[in-house]
């Protein structure tokens, strides 16, 4: 099998792991985007529900690998269009793969409908006025770390700048053959440690939102939860701080490869393992952690008549949340992992209009 064919495969499997799993990694009290009773989570008509999307979603997840495999040996050793195809077999698998989302969605709403879970319950949202004096994070200090990374690759690339050639390789396929160059000027050559200090900055966004999302709190067993999301919000920081150094070294790595010899193949490989392994080390965190905690092992105590506060209607689809009324910017995934906006707030728009506009527009300006 051809070595890109082979890659872009095995880049394929922890894309489709997450997507197979996810309704046994979001909190019991949620399923298919769908608010429920945490006592009504074990009950079989919902493991059967898993069940079935777990299945459906690995036959997509092989049917897509499948299609690739078939048509890929077309254009073997034309990376262009290997990545071209990759790209939109896995824009189809998401789409496919909402759809399926969104049949099971209608499911979950019949069901509890039905059933009447909520219904002769009382509903509660619980507060821990503690939660935010608690140390839910690692500390933004640790983004010194990327940004001295930065700070020394643009020190580097500008004292070496007369020993960087005239034209620089800027892409690599995954042969590792230079796919296209640009001419040598201080804005290309400052393009990637700009992009350092861009991507360092993301990530302490992204540490501040875990600090600052809303508290959710189960009314059901509110101890457990609150020492569930504590360790959630812990853990996923860490992952943030880690993996964000890490991309953000990579650019270190192609700085030098400006004035020093690197086998292209190793500047090639080196973005792959780390892409393949921070994929896999979220996989693995999912696993073991669970959307808020929910994987976390303590003990259940008792579940009574009060359960947490049905919010169904603040949620479209499931998946969007809209809340005029909730101060909070930010708020847990119902159906996933880690947080979403609210849609309904301004400062959500405001965000993603600022990262898309930084993340399109530099580039654009340097080269």
């Amino acid at each position: 099998m051809n070595m890109d064919i082979l890659l872009i495969s095995i880049i394929m499997l922890p894309i489709f792991i997450p997507f197979v799993f996810i309704p046994y990694w979001t909190r019991k009290t949620e399923s298919f985007g769908v608010f429920i009773p945490e006592a009504v989570y074990d009950k079989p008509e919902l493991k059967k529900l898993r069940s079935q999307y777990a299945w459906s979603m690995a036959m997509i997840s092989a049917v897509t690998l499948a299609v690739f495999l078939a048509t890929s040996a077309q254009s073997a050793g034309q990376a262009e269009l290997l990545s071209q195809l990759f790209a939109y077999l896995i824009l189809a698998y998401i789409i496919v793969s909402f759809l399926i989302y969104l049949f099971f969605h209608r499911k979950m709403k019949k069901l509890k409908k039905h059933a009447g879970w909520t219904e002769k319950k009382q509903q509660m949202v619980i507060i821990d006025t503690g939660f935010r004096h608690k140390k839910l994070t690692y500390s933004n200090l640790w983004f010194m770390v990327p940004f001295a990374i930065a700070i020394g690759t643009m020190l580097f690339l500008l004292n070496s700048y007369d020993q960087i050639p005239q034209t620089i390789p800027m892409q690599y396929d995954f042969s590792g053959e230079v796919t296209h160059y640009t001419e040598k000027s201080y804005r290309t050559v400052l393009i990637f440690p700009i992009l350092q200090v861009y991507l360092t900055l993301l990530f302490l966004f992204i540490n501040t939102i875990i600090a600052k999302a809303k508290q959710q709190v189960s009314a059901e067993n509110p101890e457990r939860s609150v020492r569930q999301n504590i360790i959630f919000r812990r853990r996923w920081s860490a992952f943030t701080i880690l993996s964000g150094t890490a991309i953000v070294s990579i650019f270190l790595f192609t700085a030098l490869s400006m004035v020093y010899p690197i086998n292209p193949t190793l500047l090639m490989l080196i973005p792959v393992v780390v892409a393949i392994g921070i994929v896999f080390g979220a996989i693995l965190l999912s696993l073991f952690t669970g959307q808020g905690g929910s994987r976390l092992k303590f003990s259940e105590g008792k579940n009574g008549e009060t359960i947490s506060r049905d919010d169904d209607q603040c949620w479209k689809l499931g998946q969007f949340y809209f809340n005029k009324n909730d101060p909070s910017v930010f708020v847990e995934k119902r159906f996933g992992i880690g947080w979403t906006n609210n849609w309904a707030h301004p400062l959500s728009w405001f965000f993603l209009i600022l990262i898309l506009g930084l993340a399109i527009g530099l580039p654009l300006l340097l080269l």
